[in-house]
């Protein structure tokens, strides 16, 4: 089944979208901690509490966009190439 026409536009839309998302905020919310910077565990009453130090984030509770990771590692092939 060939791909649809429709779905061209979209997915332009959508990457645009996203670039324009990786502008604006180059950074988001950490995946393992939830962007808090520590895990969370509940103490013996069942009340939550601080954790663990978050090891993926380093304690920051943010991490690179992918977009904005790969616009980095190209921006700097580009500059180390030209210079």
């Amino acid at each position: 089944m060939p791909f649809p026409l429709t779905a061209i536009p979209a997915l332009i839309f959508f990457t645009l979208c996203y670039a324009a998302l990786c502008v604006a905020s180059p950074f988001g919310a950490c995946r393992k901690c939830r962007g808090f910077g520590f895990a969370t565990t509940t103490d013996r009453k069942g009340r939550p509490k601080r954790g663990k130090h978050c090891r993926r984030c380093d304690g920051t509770g943010i991490r690179i966009r992918l977009g904005r990771h790969l616009y980095n590692r190209a921006a700097r092939i580009h500059r180390d190439g030209t210079h």
